[in-house]
Order: structure tokens, then C-alpha cells, then sequence
């Protein structure tokens, strides 16, 4: 795999220190510059072509918020991951080519989880991951998890359930909290996830089959444990649909 050129653009000398340090003990991973403003940053972006910036929000003289969107109007921008001490700005970053969203101190663990995503997209790709946000064809959704804020494949959910007042999307990698009711996340997915139960959606892809839970019916599906309880009212047309499929 190629090495991942990280450009670190933070006005914390110990914040820059600190990824410097973890970034090479991270497989294919390398620093090639560091930064302490956002004027500095942009000429060094346009010097050293990296593929990745570590971008802090809130730096004298200018927003980290403002530099990744100045960089997602490059013909091929970076990838961004913000580092920050603050939660508040999550949505307004991922308005911009954000792909990551990591609250500091930063672990080398969440770090690393975090470039193995950017790994998997090159530039032209990293430009398009917030592009069609709000089209109905998004292929990722914002999540919360024990990573911070990220981004979800929507092709990797197996189920999503109502949980109290939040959604919990299951898939083969554990669970995640996303930041959507269930009824936007059925009108803009209604093509790939079919209602089962006032409180579950689940992907007609990964269905299985049906199964019995004393008097109820669970749908198995493909990769997950979960398993979600099918309403009585659903059974009918939920029965049929995998008689079409299975």
C-alpha cells in the first residue's frame, strides 16, 4: 500500500508534537510538515502535495473550518480529519471534505482507525465523500461512535433500530449511534431498507431469512447477531418479500 503523506496543522506545539510522534508507528503512515496557522498551512499544502491534513478548528488568525474549505475547491484536495477539543463543531465540519472528526487528546488507536478509511479512497474520491450529503444516492451517513463523529458506509448496514431517542445502526463492525430519525433515514434509503417494525428498518441485501421467536418472527440477517422482531402488522408483506429473495 502507498504511504500516506500527513501534513499537521495545529497552533499547539504539544498538539503537533504528539501526532508527530504517533503518526509513524502507524503502518504506511508518514508526516511530511507541520503547521501553526493558516496561512503557513496553505503554502505548505501547495508545497508538499500531502494526501492528508490533521487540521485543528479553532487557531489564531483563521478557522479550521474555513482552510478545509478552501482546500476542497482543489482539483485533487486532501482528505481532512480534524483534531479538536471541541464537539460542537462536528456538523459544520462535516460540511466540508471532512472524513473524520477525532476529539483530542487523539489515541493512536482512534488515529489509526481513522486513516485506514482515508487509505481506502484516493483524492478524487476523498473530494466527493460530503458532496452529495443530502442527495438520496449518499453513500455515507455522520455517526457518533467511540471514535468520535465519522462517517458510516451506508452499504455495511445491516439494520437500523429505534432506541429511545436515537437511531443505532448495527453492521459487521459493532454499533453506531447515528444522528437521524428513523423516518428521514426510510424516506431517503426506502430503496435499500425495507420497515419491518414501527421501530426497525432492515437491508434487503443482507436478509436471510425468517425465523421463529416463540409467538413472533425475527429477520436473520447476513453478518450481524441481530436479529430485528418483525410486527404483526408487517409479517404478511415482510413473508413475501423474502419468499422473493431467499
Amino acid at each position: 500500500m502507498t504511504q500516506l503523506r500527513v501534513l499537521i496543522v495545529d497552533d499547539e506545539p504539544l498538539a503537533r508534537a504528539r501526532l508527530q510522534r504517533q503518526l509513524p508507528t502507524i503502518e504506511n503512515c508518514i508526516p511530511v510538515g507541520e503547521a501553526a496557522d493558516i496561512d503557513s498551512a496553505l503554502i505548505q499544502v501547495q508545497i508538499l502535495d500531502p494526501d492528508l491534513v490533521l487540521l485543528d478548528i479553532e487557531m489564531p488568525g483563521g478557522s479550521g473550518l474555513e482552510l478545509a474549505q478552501q482546500l476542497s475547491t482543489r482539483e485533487c484536495p486532501p482528505a481532512i480529519i480534524f483534531c479538536t477539543a471541541h464537539d460542537e463543531f462536528a456538523l459544520p465540519a462535516f460540511a466540508t471534505a471532512a472524513v473524520g472528526y477525532l476529539l483530542k487528546p487523539v489515541s493512536v488507536e482512534q488515529l489509526s482507525q481513522a486513516l485506514v478509511k482515508v487509505q481506502r479512497l484516493n483524492k478524487p474520491q476523498q473530494k466527493l465523500v460530503n458532496s452529495d450529503e443530502k442527495d438520496p444516492g449518499r453513500s455515507r451517513i455522520k455517526a457518533v461512535s467511540r471514535m468520535g463523529v465519522e462517517l458510516l458506509e451506508v452499504d455495511s448496514i445491516r439494520c437500523l433500530v429505534a432506541d429511545s431517542k436515537y437511531v443505532v445502526a448495527h453492521h459487521p463492525g459493532g454499533e453506531t449511534i447515528l444522528d437521524e430519525s428513523l423516518k428521514e433515514l426510510e424516506s431517503e434509503f426506502g430503496d435499500r431498507f425495507v420497515r419491518v417494525h414501527r421501530s426497525a428498518l432492515v437491508a434487503v441485501a443482507f436478509i436471510t431469512g425468517l425465523r421463529r421467536d416463540g409467538a413472533n418472527y425475527r429477520v436473520e440477517l447476513e453478518g450481524v447477531t441481530q436479529a430485528p422482531l418483525v410486527s404483526r402488522r408487517m409479517l404478511s408483506s415482510v413473508k413475501s418479500l423474502i419468499t422473493e429473495i431467499c
